[in-house]
């Protein structure tokens, strides 16, 4: 019986011994187990890292095809410096005139070699030289161009040409890749890719009061060159002309900005059916609703975008928009800058009538606002050559300028290109008030009284905002 029970207790202390040695040498690999295991998401996620690294190469193939590299000549005289010349004509010696080389980039948008690019590209330029992607190169017309937006449409004679299609630039959105395609520094079909930073940017770049600014801003890096090529999104589809970058050494330093093709596309239709921009106008003048202007004003909400004034015989003040009123909307597109609501406008014609909201004493009003153009109708405005060779743009005087000034008629220069205004010294707000001592009204007036002048001289009277009277002639 001794003998059994210490076999019992013997067997009792083996069992305790294994189980001792169990806890404390197989029991730390179920430890070791634990610790190498991974939460199942991150299983999951890791093999789609490779598939979701984004793909240009469609893009761009179409993309490169479509853009062209538009070179650029022009004459300039230029002056070198005679003492004796200078000291007996009291002026400096002139020489022969010398050849001004230009470059650009620009967009092939129809088969039959329509191509749009920036005005500043070719603006004052002899010759423009077309070479498209598989060399062949070719001289180009201009159809018309659009200081204001800062394009110009060109036509080569060509067929079967690849083109590239029009995207929609309003569904554009913050963090979408985007690609440039142009020429810099004539590096011939050079692609850059970026994201859409931000919409709607205005810089006060374009040098005419009735620019219309509402850019599309990316890191895609543009230098010089560029300007006039294709910003188009992962699909191949043209949303913009890039047309400037943000430097302060002239070359590329983190931002460039393309012309929504929402704008394009108007200004390109315009030019092509009526050889001049069919622009529309409220006749208002905006600005953004700012934390100071909407206390100031008792504004309740940071939105839409300010009226300052309304002139006499525009569309706004016609249908009932008033000085203090913020617009919210246009045709139901909610606006929140100025920028917004000139590029929203800049897509109809005069005689197109839109449904404008308002906030007025912190209540909605809406009002349908028949557009007219600059010069306050809603009549067609053909490309004019005795216009154009001015160099200007026109709004009849308002009459606050004409009570303030103390004069009965005039017409007032908004903006100046290359022209013979530019060139007689006549500066940007200088109101016309006659020419060749016959009273000058509207637009018509110029353009009627400068036929019958033909090939003669003109003397142009008027006076600037502050008051000075100045008088200028030159010959047409």
């Amino acid at each position: 019986m001794k003998r059994f029970a210490g076999s019992l207790l013997t067997a009792l202390l083996g069992a305790v011994l294994a189980i001792t040695v169990f806890a404390l040498v197989l029991k730390p690999e179920t430890k070791i187990i634990e610790v190498e295991s991974r939460p199942a998401a991150l299983y999951a996620t890791l093999p789609a890292a490779p598939e979701a690294t984004a793909d240009f190469t469609v893009a761009a193939e179409k993309a490169v095809h479509a853009v062209v590299h538009v070179k650029t000549k022009a004459m300039r005289e230029s002056y070198s410096y005679n003492p004796f010349y200078e000291f007996f004509f009291g002026e400096k010696a002139p020489s022969q005139p010398q050849p001004v080389m230009g470059f650009g980039s620009g967009v092939i948008i129809s088969e039959d070699g329509y191509i749009v690019t920036n005005n500043h590209v070719i603006q004052d330029m002899d010759n423009l030289e077309i070479v498209l992607n598989d060399r062949r190169t070719f001289e180009a017309k201009i159809i018309g161009s659009d200081r204001s937006t800062d394009l110009a449409l060109l036509k080569i004679e060509a067929n079967d040409l690849p083109f590239l299609k029009y995207g929609d630039s309003d569904i554009l959105k913050l963090g979408e890749w985007v690609l440039a395609v142009g020429n810099p520094y004539n590096l011939t079909s050079t692609v850059t890719a970026g994201i859409i930073s931000a919409k709607a940017r205005n810089l006060n770049i374009l040098q005419d009061q009735l620019a219309i600014e509402s850019f599309i801003q990316t890191d895609a890096a543009v230098n010089p060159g560029n300007s006039g090529g294709a910003l188009v999104n992962t699909f191949g589809d043209l949303v913009g002309i890039n047309t400037a970058i943000a430097s302060r050494t002239g070359a590329y330093t983190g931002y460039s900005f393309a012309i929504p093709v929402s704008i394009v596309k108007k200004v390109v239709s315009d030019l092509r059916e009526f050889g001049a921009v069919q622009r529309a106008i409220l006749g208002i003048t905006i600005q953004d609703v700012t934390q100071e202007l909407a206390k100031e004003k008792k504004i309740e909400n940071l939105e839409g975008v300010y009226v300052n004034e309304t002139r006499e015989n525009s569309a706004a003040k016609e249908a009932g928009i008033k000085e203090g009123d913020v617009i919210l909307s246009i045709n139901g597109i909610r606006l929140n800058s100025a920028s917004e609501l000139q590029e929203q406008v800049s897509r109809y014609r005069p005689g197109d009538k839109v449904k404008v909201l308002v906030k007025r004493d912190n209540k909605e009003k809406l009002f349908d606002v028949t557009l007219r153009n600059m010069e306050g109708n809603m009549e067609v405005v053909q490309a004019d050559d005795l216009i154009a060779e001015l160099g200007a743009s026109f709004v009849p005087a308002s009459t606050e300028e004409l009570s303030r000034l103390k004069i009965k008629n005039g017409v007032k220069v908004v903006s100046l290109s290359q022209g013979k205004l530019a060139r007689a010294g006549i500066k940007e707000g200088f109101i016309i008030v006659k020419i060749n001592n016959l009273q000058i009204n509207t637009v018509d007036d110029i353009r009627n009284t400068l036929a019958k002048i033909k090939k003669g001289g003109v003397y142009l009277e008027g006076v600037y905002p502050d008051g000075v009277v100045a008088y200028y002639a030159f010959g047409l």
